[in-house]
């Protein structure tokens, strides 16, 4: 945790055990404490590759499926037009993507079926 980044370590110690001075301790007593630290704190956060924690981002894909059902219930929602903005993607920063793709026929989609390697 230390190689990882030092300064995460320092700041969550002292504000999770008021530790200021960790050196001061023996290592084993630090990595004891280190473990102990909450899932959401700033080193296992960066250890685990998280930007946003988990129940922000568990709450944020609620909001998002919640905004998709009731988009699908308008009009532009049944055309595949104006889908809203993905909260995860923002806070995730990841590209949104326009996944849906409306057919007008059976066929049509039979023939997207199988160009995507379906049957």
């Amino acid at each position: 945790m230390i190689s990882e980044d030092e300064d995460a370590l320092v700041c969550d110690l002292a504000e999770t055990y008021q530790i200021y001075d960790y050196k001061q301790l023996p290592p084993t007593k630090v990595a004891v404490f280190s473990l102990g630290l909450r899932e959401n704190s700033r080193i296992k956060m960066k250890l685990s590759g998280q930007t946003v924690p988990f129940d922000i981002m568990l709450l944020a894909a609620i909001a998002d499926r919640l905004s998709t059902l009731v988009w699908f219930q308008t009009k532009d929602g049944q055309k595949g037009r104006n889908r809203p903005q993905m909260l995860t993607n923002l806070l995730t920063n990841t590209k949104q993507e326009n996944d849906i793709e409306a057919f007008h026929s059976g066929e049509e989609f039979e023939k997207a079926r199988k160009r995507l390697g379906g049957e």
